[in-house]
């Protein structure tokens, strides 16, 4: 069992499938802040737009 439970251990550690999907919503985060905070007037539609995302994602994890 211990050897079983290492081998999981091990597997998770070494799985990078989804690097790339965090990479990237990192870097669209990253831009829309510096969006807003260069362009006052358009940072109400980003806002809107990560509510909307939140949302989505929060029902497609219920």
């Amino acid at each position: 069992m211990m050897k079983n439970l290492s081998r999981l251990y091990v597997a998770l550690l070494n799985d990078n499938r989804g690097q790339d999907l965090v990479e990237y919503a990192l870097l669209a985060g990253f831009i829309a802040v510096a969006a807003g905070a260069l362009l006052p007037g358009i940072s109400t539609s980003i806002s809107t737009i990560f509510s909307r995302m939140g949302s989505v994602l929060a029902n497609a994890a219920a």
